[in-house]
């Protein structure tokens, strides 16, 4: 019996695992293969042309007029990424989106984002694999090099510090820094001005 359409991305929203011995996990497969194709044809564009932001478009399924992202880019689901209005990623992010990455409004980004949302099983780490989506709040803003590791959501108006590798959540109003990421200290929410 064949696995019906969608099922690895129900076993990805439910965190895992999937096999990827599995016939279920071709879709996925394909889905990566598009991806990378895609990501490619954006970053062989020069930066001037604009015709690059239809591969993206392409690949995330929607207009991006009011999302900017800079080349180059490489995102491995392009179908399980999410953005409001407003994103803003810089040059150079690496999204491995399986697990799913939202990006709510007002979203930006600095140069170099590392974004996981899949893990390896400890004791089968070449066959099955664990998800754990990230969230990205309004109006966040995530400093250069950041590595944010699976499952992990970041507050509203949160501030990440260059460098920082995000193992938990981030509260609202936060500003962490360091490995692993810390509170380093609050914004004042009356003073956000956006």
């Amino acid at each position: 019996m064949e696995d019906k359409k969608g099922l690895v991305y129900e076993l990805m929203d439910q965190g895992g695992p999937t096999d990827n011995r599995e016939p279920y996990f071709k879709e996925a497969v394909d889905e990566m293969m598009r991806a990378r194709v895609l990501c490619a044809k954006a970053n062989a564009a020069m930066p001037d042309d604009p015709t690059y932001v239809t591969y993206l478009e392409e690949l995330f399924g929607r207009k991006l007029d009011d999302v900017r992202i800079l080349t180059p880019f490489i995102c491995d689901f392009g179908n399980r990424v999410t953005f409001g209005k407003g994103v803003f990623i810089n040059h150079s992010a690496i999204l491995s989106a399986s697990g799913g990455i939202e990006f709510e409004d007002g979203v930006m980004t600095a140069p170099g984002l590392r974004i996981a949302t899949i893990n390896h099983d400890m004791n089968r780490r070449h066959t099955i694999y664990t998800y754990g989506k990230v969230t990205i709040k309004k109006n966040a803003w995530i400093g250069m090099n950041v590595t944010i590791c699976p499952g992990v959501t970041i507050g509203e108006y949160a501030v990440v510090a260059a460098g920082a590798v995000v193992t938990k959540d981030v509260p609202d109003h936060a500003i962490v820094g360091g490995v692993p990421a810390k509170v380093i200290r609050y914004l004042d929410p009356s003073e956000q001005r956006e």
